[in-house]
């Protein structure tokens, strides 16, 4: 049994109070009046942090006395969680906790019972983290270790807060911040969206190296793959991998568009005619995943669109790479929910096996051609492509100046076999998009910008965990689901027990 708590001063925030008179003191005095800004700045964050720190710990314990207090005076048996009555009370009973200030000590009563585990209703009344360190500190630390590395968000905590977190502590706090990312998004409900608007899902996939044993089963070793969103109106998808990834979509108004809005008419713009603004986006959502599969993650993007669209009343496009294994999923899952989806290849890609073509019918000395580049661009587009994008006719075999000519023959059977898809001048006309631009972006800033960086060796739990919390930052639900998560995580640790329920704080 603790021994009783002894007679408190009359202000249990005396002390706290006169560090900060204190640091006033040492301001008003003569010597501050010599230092620069840099040196105030430093002087008053460091010595402020300190009286901050014993503030918090004054408060916590105002709040054991008055807790201890309450229990003496009315010392009834307590029946906690799962219905057991505890008549035995112990003071005293104070863990550390890591906090944005630094550590503090907070005291709590204990009811107990042989056989049975304490109870300490003030851990409810508080929300108390499993572990040492406060959920603020575990925000803060997912906030930087999804911007850079671990070492680094460990650095910057501690310039912060101070020695409060080691890195495998912030890694593994990280990886439970991340743990409700996929109940927090479906548990929304899809904004509404009128049937005009474009539905288009996208997907695509990026490489990292993985740990030996850290490689999804079925997946080539140091490879995961990832994808987020792409187009209108929807405002969450998934991505889809090669090892792991989800597609994604956005919300798009249409805005018809001409070859020429596109690819620059042959001998440049005239001055009056300018480029006309393209369709602007809503809603985008992007999403990752290193631990599920390519048909899982079109699965996801395709139940999120039918959240969007359950009816079926709005156009759905589809924009692609032109992976094959890719399109098989996508059609299949189309197929299978009964929708009808219109597939469009990225024309970047279609031109890069144009290129191939054109150097491949040209000989080796010639200068690059120059007609049809776009302004701004250091490279210009190959001749064939000066023409307007439209439904291309059967491909045939060119006839070429070099023996053999692979850049002709491969472009000629991908033509071919993705004929289908190449309707440029259909989906302009509708206020289609045509170029993977907006997901081959997402994939640099939401795996490229953190997971391959120098150095780094990634297990599948650290790798999700990352990815996910980068697809929330990035979608600016961050601070929506950081409080979504902390009422899980009470739940999951105080079932049953609201967090006011216990009345006991200052």
């Amino acid at each position: 049994m603790a021994a009783y708590a002894t007679i408190p001063p009359d202000d249990l925030f005396a002390v706290s109070k006169a560090m900060f008179a204190a640091l006033a003191g040492e301001l008003a005095g003569p010597a501050a009046g010599a230092l620069t800004a840099c040196e105030l700045e430093e002087l008053i964050g460091e010595e402020s942090r300190k009286a901050v720190l014993q503030l918090l710990q004054d408060h916590y314990d105002l709040r054991a006395l008055r807790e201890e207090q309450q229990a003496r005076k009315h010392p009834a048996p307590v029946a906690g969680t799962g219905g057991i009555t505890r008549a035995r009370l112990e003071t005293g009973h104070g863990p550390l906790l890591a906090t944005l200030f630094g550590t503090v000590t907070v005291t709590r009563c204990a009811w107990r019972k042989p056989g049975a585990p304490d109870y300490l209703p003030a851990d409810a009344a508080l929300s108390l983290p499993a572990g040492r360190h406060s959920p603020t500190l575990a925000k803060l630390a997912a906030l930087e270790a999804a911007r850079s590395s671990f070492e680094s968000a460990h650095d910057a905590i501690a310039r912060r807060c101070g020695p409060v977190i080691g890195t495998r502590q912030a890694e593994e706090s990280v990886a439970r911040s991340a743990s409700d990312i996929t109940a927090f998004y479906a548990s929304r409900i899809p904004e509404p969206c009128p049937p005009s608007a474009l539905l288009v899902l996208s997907a695509d996939c990026k490489g990292i190296v993985m740990r030996p044993r850290g490689t999804p089963r079925g997946h080539r070793e140091g490879r995961l793959e990832t994808g987020d969103d792409a187009d209108p109106a929807d405002r969450r998808a998934e991505t889809e991998p090669q090892a792991n990834g989800r597609p994604g979509h956005r919300l798009r108004r249409r805005a018809r568009g001409t070859p020429h809005d596109v690819i620059a008419p042959p001998g440049g713009r005239a001055g009056a005619r300018g480029l006309r603004p393209g369709p602007k986006a809503l809603a985008k959502w992007l999403a990752g995943s290193v631990r599920k599969d390519p048909a899982d993650m079109i699965a996801a993007a395709f139940d999120e669109a039918e959240a969007r669209d359950p009816l079926h009343l709005r156009t759905w496009v589809v924009l692609v790479g032109g992976a094959e294994h890719q399109l098989s999923l996508i059609r299949a899952e189309a197929a299978r929910r009964g929708v009808t989806i219109h597939i469009v290849i990225d024309i970047i890609h279609v031109l890069a096996y144009l290129w191939g073509a054109a150097w491949s019918i040209h000989p080796a000395g010639d200068p690059p051609p120059r007609t049809g580049s776009r302004p701004g661009h250091s490279r210009s587009w190959p001749a064939a492509a000066t023409a307007p994008p439209r439904s291309p006719p059967e491909p045939t075999r060119p006839a070429c100046t070099q023996a053999g000519a692979p850049g002709a023959d491969a472009c000629v059977r991908y033509l071919g076999n993705k004929r289908e898809f190449l309707r440029y001048d259909q989906a302009l006309d509708a206020g289609w998009p045509i170029a993977t631009g907006v997901i081959e972006g997402a994939c640099r800033h939401l795996i490229a910008d953190r997971l391959p960086i120098g150095g780094a060796r990634w297990g599948l739990d650290g790798a999700e965990a990352i990815l996910t919390l980068r697809a929330v930052i990035s979608n600016g639900d961050f601070e929506e689901y950081w409080r979504f998560h902390l009422a899980c995580e009470h739940q999951r640790l105080y079932p049953g027990i609201n967090q006011g329920q216990y009345a006991l704080g200052a």
